[in-house]
């Protein structure tokens, strides 16, 4: 017969068991949309996101692509030489975005055109996203910048 204390002990270990497994649960529950993959037009191309998706998508935006003043949506084109992918953006553009230049955007891949909630731009001269860098090296387009 098992006595008071043995059987105290095994109900405590128990329900920090079932503690553990349930914040774990809980944790997890609440990063399902905290969490987005960093990838390259190439990449979207080749292996295209379900819509429901959000990831980060970045590049250079390509010259000539932008347009602006079709109502508040600003269109443009984003590559990374190996590809190249539609974006709209609904929102103000930092102000040092503009073409030739890199950039990352967060957002979903609805019917071929990436929908950006959120547009960031590089923030001086010769800063360039170390994911950005990768994914043009890989495609062989990429340039060190001069001072």
């Amino acid at each position: 017969m098992k006595t008071l204390k043995k059987q105290r002990r095994i109900q405590i270990l128990a329900v920090a068991a079932v503690a553990l497994a349930l914040s774990t649960a809980l944790i997890g529950y609440a990063m399902r949309d905290g969490i987005n993959f960093f990838r390259a037009p190439a990449q979207v191309m080749a292996d295209p996101p379900p819509p429901t998706e959000t990831f980060r998508l970045g590049g250079l935006v390509e010259e000539g692509s932008i347009v602006r003043g079709q109502g508040e949506t600003v269109t443009f084109r984003v590559t990374d030489g190996g590809a190249s992918i539609p974006v709209a953006f609904t929102g103000v553009l930092p102000d040092l975005f503009s073409e030739g230049q890199g950039m990352i955007g967060t957002g979903k891949l609805v019917d071929g055109v990436f929908q950006a909630r959120e547009i960031l731009a590089k923030h001086d001269e010769t800063y360039m996203p170390k994911e950005v860098m990768d994914a043009l090296k890989e495609q062989g387009v990429y340039k060190q910048p001069t001072n």
